[in-house]
């Protein structure tokens, strides 16, 4: 039988050198093109042939000399270590890493899971980040900041409860969700409120600041406050059902919408009336929602476009002079429905 012969070398990497050849242009212009450079003023029949050659070549510009020319990478660091769920924050995660990289960066995520503040920001540092956007599950400190800052970080900027020395802050202050949800059920005269606690890990950091706030809404009302413990899952929502009777409550604030639903479903289970018997409150305003009977209350809440954050990654890495500021990220105000 016949055998194929060992290749004796492999296909050479293509260069800007072959690109430059094949689309009959300097190395400089491919340069260009390919970083997408706004300085230089070049034809759209120029950009579209070195394109072209590029693609035909499998040409790709190389990420670390392109950081060594430019005194710094492009790369914006998202860490993470649980991402929070639901439909509202997926869709400003998403926005926000299309609206980077239509910003000319290179979006990476960076999982954080068992890393400390100090030890987080050491690893990041790691790989030279131009950017380091916090989604706020690190609680990164004054020191963590510098480290950052002296690796080479133009911008740091933080998502979470308070600000942080050094660094952008863009505040999510949770207790505001607990607080709206809790103030309307109060208005609609409801006196045991339990508020639920996802045992999803993770959470805790959205859901210990909402039953924060959630408490300081009831204080001085007479109003008692019963945190329940739930999973996400309907076994879990049968439990609590199954016992809510027993734990003398004429309403909930289920943590956000989907849990709400599942918790909702469950009561009427066990032929528990909404609202007559309980109240029922989530968080979000998902569409699926307003679809069921009754039509679920919840609190609405106005997040910051992820473009908006985009754009301040930018202008700080254009000019990271600046003195760090604080922006508030989001508001809340509830939506009365059928369930409340």
């Amino acid at each position: 039988m016949s055998q194929t012969p060992e290749q004796s070398a492999e296909r050479p990497v293509p260069t800007s050198a072959d690109v430059a050849r094949l689309a009959g242009v300097s190395r400089a212009t491919v340069s260009y093109v390919l970083n997408n450079t706004a300085a230089v003023r070049i034809s759209e029949p120029t950009r579209c042939r070195v394109r072209e050659a590029a693609e035909e070549l499998g040409y790709v510009p190389h990420a670390a000399a392109r950081s060594l020319r430019a005194g710094h990478t492009r790369m914006v660091l998202l860490p993470t270590a649980h991402v929070p769920v639901g439909p509202l924050y997926s869709r400003f995660f998403n926005e926000l890493q299309w609206a980077l990289r239509r910003l000319d960066y290179t979006v990476v995520q960076y999982g954080s899971l068992g890393l400390d503040g100090d030890e987080a920001a050491r690893a990041w540092a790691e790989l030279r980040p131009v950017a380091v956007v916090s989604l706020g599950e690190v609680a990164l400190t004054r020191q963590g900041v510098a480290v950052l800052k002296r690796s080479g970080a133009k911008a740091v900027i933080t998502l979470g409860p308070q600000q942080v020395e050094g660094a952008h802050s863009l505040v999510m202050d949770q207790r505001e969700i607990g607080g709206c949800a809790v103030a309307h059920l109060l208005e609609r005269g409801r006196r045991g409120i339990g508020v639920v606690m996802p045992q999803e890990p993770g959470l805790e950091l959205f859901s210990e600041p909402r039953l924060e706030g959630a408490r300081t809404a009831a204080a001085g009302t007479g109003a008692r406050i019963e945190p329940l413990t739930m999973a996400y899952g309907e076994e879990s929502a049968a439990v609590l059902a199954a016992r809510w009777r027993g734990l003398d409550l004429d309403a909930v604030y289920a943590y956000n919408d989907e849990y709400a639903m599942l918790l909702m479903r469950a009561l009427q289970d066990e032929g528990i009336d909404i609202p007559h018997e309980v109240a029922v409150m989530g968080a979000d305003d998902l569409l699926l929602g307003r679809l069921l009977r009754p039509r679920l209350s919840t609190v609405q809440i106005d997040l910051v476009a992820g473009q908006r954050l985009a754009e301040l990654v930018d202008r700080v890495v254009r000019d990271p002079g600046d003195e760090p500021e604080r922006h508030d990220l989001m508001g809340a105000r509830p939506l009365h429905r059928e369930s409340s």
